[in-house]
């Protein structure tokens, strides 16, 4: 009678380890954060490059805290801040310490406008005096301590206010801001969303003077939305928004002379039709830099501005035949030399120009692209920057000299590696991760990548994987239309490859993008596990265009979007179809915003390649997209009709043979639901049949609440039943 007990034992213990090995995942699961990666709360050095500041919060209390740590050992040393030691307010949400660390603005009751705008409540803490003071009642927007911190300015309503600390009085240095028609001291939205910076004013080094941008947008035509809500009668939404080859806001530089009280335009006449995309001060306190570019973008001045005379000088000019990219990149030296990056080689690479722009010296060079610059350490002279070096998937922190020699690699492990340096350049915390690896997080000694300690990784996360066998993202490239492109894979975890499968495949395609990379699963990526659970093959590649693999490449789709990155996808499917183990009429392909727009052309230009497309959230023509993003790629619809055109999808709605979901939120001010509804009525009257879905006042996220569980559930259903 033992013999049969003990074989049942074992065959329950193996039942059990199969069943647990088969575990499945669900898009509850993928969307309630059960999978959701630990990472390095968000943290800034304190100037003795020895400790850092880590904002926490204590959710039993409500409280929060800015807490100080130590780079060496990882321990907390002291609590700088707690909001539980004041009275006034029970927390706050973000921090900003003065250039001395003596004074801190702290943010409450923050509400946001646009994608990276803001405003909120701000209180100023002196730890000093250890008083704290309101700022103002109103709700500001940038909030910025002088350089001496006796003073922050602010933008209020589109005007310009400076408050003084010691006596508690405002001051007023704009006075014609008006919603809609004017805008001092922050961006307006096409700025905010395509040159991606909202506060529009600085101080000088000596805190005497303010330079800024003015935006008169007057005549920018309006775009309304109605937001339905919950009121009996929905609201109307109305915003300034310059679409392709319309008016543009008309900005001007201007300088405030704190002593004087007085404001002065600056000159910039000899430009028509341009755009400022950065100011920045020069180590020279009266000398201002900025960064004029025209309407195509492909013809920049760097411009120095003398803020006493007023007089100017071009001291840089880069001209490209497509189009130049704006980044934060510019940084003086203590003897205002500069570094510049620039893609004039045919890659993106580091520069060091003397104080009157004349090249001193390339600093980096070779068949693969600066894709991150850290900064430049003044005690060492050591430029930090990351690279493509070990391959255009993967991505590797370096040090070198502005000279171009003595170049050390800081990281090892091949993967993607991105370094966050202390103040004095002293450390930098690595994050790594690789298709097999969730985030790690390690200190480094920065003059030689020497490993001081572990900082946390995600060792939970893979234990609790291990129940659900995921399969493996098999990278790889594929050689489509005389190009060999990057490509992942993820199969069925039982794949055979005598058997055929189903094959969606993702994409986003947009110009200078990456969606190939060796880095592990996000949210996407677990969905792609729930699907290769229900056996299908997914796959993603990067298609002429995107980034990080040269200038020739990504720019190859100028003044045609949609053409060459829509003819490599669906020559990838061809090839991915004729493999014995996909089944050619069954593949499927889908995409977010410009993916959106590529997941279209593709079922309608490729009609006979795919069966199904989704697309979320989709540029259907790019005469309804913004100025400033659609221009750099397509110049005008009055210069490039054709480009406009050619590759809308609504010019192609009769092409549609396979199934087509079509996804838009009501209120996205980014991608305007005009997009979805001119591509229905296009499918209407060519009687084509289609499904589709309006997520009612959702933004271009599409998110809040169950809202993306049931985006997913919908599109998960879709495919299901249709491929």
């Amino acid at each position: 009678m033992k013999f049969p007990t003990l074989l049942a034992c074992i065959f329950l213990v193996i039942s059990s380890f199969v069943n647990a090995q088969e575990k499945e995942i669900t898009l509850e699961q993928i969307w309630n954060g059960t999978f959701r990666q630990e990472r390095l709360q968000s943290l800034q050095s304190l100037k003795n490059g020895e400790e850092y500041l880590v904002l926490n919060q204590d959710r039993s209390t409500g409280t929060t805290a800015i807490d100080v740590y130590n780079y060496n050992t990882g321990k907390q040393v002291r609590t700088m801040l707690s909001s539980s030691d004041l009275a006034e307010i029970p927390s706050f949400q973000d921090f900003q310490l003065s250039e001395d660390e003596n004074k801190i603005l702290l943010t409450t009751e923050s509400e946001g406008i646009y994608r990276r705008s803001s405003r909120g409540i701000f209180y100023l803490y002196d730890f000093q005096t250890e008083e704290l003071t309101k700022l103002t009642d109103r709700m500001v927007q940038e909030p910025t301590f002088s350089p001496n911190a006796s003073k922050v300015a602010f933008v209020f309503d589109n005007n310009i206010f400076i408050y003084d600390i010691a006596s508690g009085e405002e001051t007023q240095v704009t006075f014609d801001g008006e919603k809609n028609e004017t805008i001092n001291g922050v961006t307006d939205w096409v700025y905010e969303e395509e040159f991606a910076f909202v506060k529009a004013f600085q101080w000088n080094p000596s805190g005497e003077k303010i330079a800024y941008l003015k935006f008169n947008e007057s005549k920018v035509p309006e775009f309304s939305m109605d937001i339905f809500g919950q009121d009996l009668y929905p609201s109307e939404y109305t915003f300034k928004y310059p679409k392709a080859g319309e008016t543009n806001s008309l900005v001007s530089l201007h300088m405030y002379d704190l002593a004087s009280e007085e404001n002065e335009e600056i000159d910039l006449s000899e430009y028509n039709d341009f755009y400022i995309p950065r100011i920045k001060w020069t180590t020279e306190p009266m000398q201002l830099s900025v960064q004029v570019i025209n309407r195509h973008q492909n013809d920049l001045d760097l411009i120095f501005v003398d803020a006493e005379g007023n007089s100017k000088k071009v001291v840089l000019n880069e001209k490209d035949e497509a189009y130049i990219d704006i980044t934060d990149n510019l940084t003086f030296l203590e003897d205002n030399s500069f570094i510049w990056t620039s893609e004039k080689d045919g890659f993106n690479h580091i520069y060091h120009y003397n104080k009157n722009g004349k090249l001193l010296n390339q600093v980096t060079s070779g068949d693969w692209e600066v894709t991150n610059y850290y900064g430049f350490d003044k005690k060492n002279k050591r430029i930090f920057y990351q690279s493509t070096e070990n391959g255009s998937v993967n991505r590797t922190v370096y040090s070198i000299n502005p000279k171009g020699k003595k170049k050390q690699l800081l990281t090892s492990k091949t993967g993607t590696n991105s370094a966050d340096f202390s103040a004095d350049f002293t450390y930098f915390i690595n994050s790594f991760t690789d298709t097999k690896t969730p985030y790690v997080y390690t200190l480094h000694r920065a003059k030689d990548g020497k490993l001081i300690r572990e900082i946390k990784d995600n060792s939970q996360l893979l234990k609790l994987e291990e129940a659900y066998s995921f399969s493996p993202k098999e990278l790889s490239t594929i050689e489509v239309n005389g190009n060999e492109l990057n490509m992942w894979m993820i199969k069925p975890g039982d794949f055979d490859e005598n058997k055929e499968y189903p094959l969606l495949m993702f994409q986003y395609s947009g110009p200078g993008s990456q969606s190939v990379s060796n880095t592990y699963f996000n949210s996407n990526d677990y969905w792609y596990q729930l699907l290769a659970d229900e056996g299908y093959i997914i796959a993603c590649v990067d298609p002429r265009g995107t980034g990080y693999k040269g200038a020739a490449f990504k720019k190859v789709t100028q003044r045609e979007l949609g053409k060459y990155e829509v003819e490599d996808q669906i020559a990838a499917a061809q090839q991915f179809g004729s493999r014995n183990y996909i089944n050619e009429d069954r593949i499927g392909i889908w995409g977010w915003s410009y993916g959106g727009f590529m997941s279209s052309n593709a079922i309608l230009q490729g009609s006979d390649t795919f069966s199904l497309a989704i697309a979320v959230a989709p540029v259907t023509s790019w005469r309804f997209y913004d100025s400033i993003y659609t221009e750099r790629y397509m110049a005008t619809p009055q210069e490039n009709p054709a480009g406009y055109d050619d590759n809308s999808p609504i010019n192609h709605v009769e092409k549609l043979k396979g199934d087509y979901l079509l996804i838009h939120g009501g209120g996205d001010d980014n991608v305007h639901l005009q997009n979805t509804m001119r591509m229905v009525e296009a499918l209407i009257q060519a009687n084509k049949q289609f499904d589709w879905a309006i997520y009612p006042d959702r933004d271009h996220s599409i998110y809040g609440g169950n809202t993306r569980l049931h985006l997913y559930t919908k599109m998960t259903d879709f495919i299901k039943n249709k491929l």
